[in-house]
């Protein structure tokens, strides 16, 4: 039995990361280094601080990363692409020329007898009214069309700025600290979500950086990956256990 691997919020690209080219050759290190005990690997979302997938025309750079991915899925290992916040603007590059599949929305999966409830994060729970009107605001057909009419060098430069601004507003760049459960939106959804589906047993997300595994109920975990700025924390379940771990270069495991 191979394990399964999720990770998520490596914001490749980003402008306000000084170390992008180290960063994206540990991700694809880590990639290389699972590539015979993977079954699947989970990338839930913002992989990339800004992707924008014209009809002829992907960006630049991440050649690295992308090889490996490719890599991957010709050995036959699934690779599933979650967009984010930051990565929504796909198309079909990943799933034509690197084999993945994308998900576009959250998604309930059944892995080795375990239900899972997987989704990049954001948008859940109540959120503030300002942010959910961006989101609905970037997932409009209309509004992408007018986006891509721009030409790629104006649309990706305005991009990653704004990505860059949104980052830095926070302080030193970065989320929060944990705010307990009561506090927390996806611990709050996940807690809510399980009313109604109580069959699930693991709730997997991305999109808030920081490390979190927490019980919920007897039989459900909520886990919340990281990031692959300053982390490099991924989960990986076996068939039987799920634990939450950080890569370091040059480690080997079993």
């Amino acid at each position: 039995m191979k394990n399964i691997y999720f990770l998520s919020d490596a914001h490749l690209g980003s402008l306000a990361i000084p170390h992008a080219r180290m960063q994206e050759r540990r991700l694809a290190g880590f990639l290389d280094s699972i590539k015979h005990k993977a079954q699947a690997v989970y990338l839930l979302g913002d992989i990339f601080d800004f992707w924008h997938e014209y009809s002829h025309v992907v960006p630049k750079g991440y050649t690295r990363l992308l090889g490996k991915i490719s890599e991957l899925t010709d050995m036959g290992v699934e690779v599933h692409f979650f967009t984010g916040n930051h990565d929504l603007w796909v198309r079909d590059y990943f799933e034509k020329e690197c084999g993945m599949t994308v998900h576009r929305h959250s998604e309930t999966v059944e892995l080795y007898g375990k239900e899972f409830y997987l989704a990049h994060g954001d948008g859940l729970g109540s959120g503030d009214r300002g942010y959910r009107f961006l989101r609905s605001v970037f997932h409009n057909r209309m509004c992408q069309r007018l986006f891509a009419a721009l030409h790629p060098r104006w649309g990706m430069a305005f991009g990653l700025g704004w990505a860059r601004h949104s980052r830095m507003k926070r302080v030193d760049g970065k989320e929060p600290e944990y705010m307990g459960e009561d506090k927390e939106e996806l611990v709050k959804f996940s807690k809510h979500y399980l009313t109604t589906h109580p069959s699930i047993n693991f709730f997997i997300f991305g999109h808030r950086h920081i490390e979190l595994d927490l019980m919920i109920t007897r039989t459900a975990r909520v886990v919340i990956l990281g990031d692959w700025i300053s982390q490099f924390s991924y989960a990986v379940f076996d068939g039987e256990n799920l634990f939450l771990e950080n890569y370091i270069e040059g480690e080997t495991r079993p």
